[in-house]
């Protein structure tokens, strides 16, 4: 899969029979004092190229005796991920290094970006993929950084990809029993009728449904012996049929991607257990399918769940928070010092917001501010929307102590917020991440298809806090 090669555009050591070609990566005011530098001739070249310092846009300056010379890269910022990995994607193949020294901390952005850029799917294809660009790597670069943070993102862009007839709870549940057997964790898996003799109702009711091989399952996964507990909570659907409420076509098309917040969880895991964070790391996923069948669960169902609580089922396309809010209630019963779930819930965040923004929700002014902050630095944005308590009471139900969806059709994402926190307690610090986890088109370096998002910030905000 791709993770496996993350990092194959980042070269080491040059050949003597192809020698790089010298990088001059430019941004506005650092192409004005170039261009100010230039000799007659150069700038003539630049002119008749139009080159302009944006992100995408490249020319190669040749020396006076007509030697391929250096290559011009424009970007928009040159302390941008974004514009690193975008305009890697534009490069012709061939190798290239950087011919100034770069901050240890620019170059390890730097590396980070290109490597991004050269992301493929090809788990399906025999056709060969044009080569890549490569970069050798910059004098100072952090370079165990550079590679969790690529193979983390690889592995969660790889896990949406994979169709749902190769990716469902059982590969799922695989998948992350590998990342455990990697970094020495434990990882213990219930499995269709274990859910119900353990008390997890409503994951099983959920993925009951589904094929017996296909069957719904608990994902588990434990790390680290000594210092603050930080556990996450995955959305594991394999795929997303609406059950009973059956989606259109259009809208089934790329529900594959709905255990997207399972993914994510397991490329944060693999970050900080790569970086070796001094955490007990936990990490809870629960994986069904949705899907319809004469087991499937009903409308007007009225579910069990972990905490107690019974839920009235007003639409079982709504099935992520149900999942979920089992997982959520057992996170909550050791107390971490952070819990963080990450759903590709709703629809609603997406009008709200689009598609590269994940809608953050947070109980916990300082945190939500800590983590909207590592966005910014790392170029990995969010957007936090509120935990409207007067929302609550949209939640209502006349015969289970609330519904699963709301009883109109307003602030969705806010809804599903607040059902969530019904099973948070208000002591644990909670962060919950509705995201899309999709490109929807294809842009230099975001092919589209699975993206991974607020991985970066994340990480950021974790190491942080408990050290790293």
């Amino acid at each position: 899969m791709s993770q496996e090669h993350a990092l194959a555009n980042l070269f080491e050591t040059p050949s003597e029979a192809q020698r790089p070609l010298p990088l001059v990566p430019l941004d506005a005011d650092s192409f004005s004092a170039f261009e100010s530098e230039a000799a007659p001739s150069q700038r003539a070249w630049l002119r008749a190229c139009d080159f302009k310092p944006r992100t995408g846009r490249w020319c190669l300056l040749p020396e006076d005796d007509s030697s391929p010379g250096i290559l011009l890269l424009g970007l928009d910022d040159l302390e941008d991920i974004g514009a690193w990995t975008a305009a890697a994607a534009v490069l012709p193949a061939g190798d290239y290094e950087l011919r100034d020294s770069f901050s240890t901390e620019r170059a390890t952005r730097a590396a980070t970006g290109w490597a991004l850029g050269g992301y493929r799917f090809t788990r399906y294809r025999q056709a060969e993929e044009k080569p890549l660009p490569r970069l050798r790597w910059p004098d100072g670069v952090a370079r165990d950084a550079v590679a969790r943070t690529v193979e983390a993102n690889f592995l969660v862009r790889d896990l949406i990809n994979i169709p749902a007839n190769d990716l469902g709870p059982a590969e799922l549940a695989e998948a992350a029993r590998a990342l455990a057997k990697r970094y020495d964790a434990t990882c213990r898996v219930l499995t269709g009728e274990a859910l119900l003799e353990e008390n997890w109702p409503a994951v099983h009711a959920v993925g009951r449904a589904a094929a017996p091989k296909r069957e719904p399952r608990l994902i588990d996964l434990r790390w680290g012996t000594e210092g603050p507990r930080v556990t996450l909570v995955g959305k594991g659907v394999c795929f997303d049929t609406g059950g009973l409420d059956l989606k259109p076509a259009s809208g089934m098309l790329i529900m594959k991607k709905d255990m997207g917040g399972a993914a994510h969880a397991l490329g944060l895991a693999q970050m900080i257990m790569a970086a070796g964070l001094p955490v007990r790391l936990r990490v809870l996923i629960p994986a069904v399918e949705n899907v319809v069948s004469a087991d499937a669960f009903r409308p007007l169902d009225v579910l069990a769940t972990r905490k107690g609580l019974s839920v009235e089922v007003g639409n079982t396309d709504a099935e992520g928070r149900l999942v979920l809010c089992d997982a959520l209630a057992e996170a909550c019963r050791e107390q971490p010092a952070l819990l963080i779930d990450i759903a590709t819930l709703t629809g609603a965040a997406r009008v709200a917001l689009g598609p590269d923004l994940p809608a953050l929700f947070s109980n916990d002014e300082e945190l939500a501010a800590a983590l909207l902050r590592h966005g910014e630095e790392e170029d990995d944005p969010l957007w936090r929307l509120p935990l409207h308590k007067p929302y609550g009471s949209w939640l209502d139900s006349k015969v289970a102590d609330l519904n699963n969806v709301s009883s109109g059709g307003f602030a969705g994402a806010i809804t599903a917020a607040l059902f969530l926190e019904r099973f948070v307690e208000p002591e644990v610090p909670w962060l919950h991440l509705d995201l899309y986890g999709w490109n929807q088109t294809d842009k230099p370096g975001r092919p589209k298809g699975a993206h991974c998002f607020a991985l970066r910030a994340l990480y950021g905000l974790i190491a942080e806090r408990f050290g790293g």
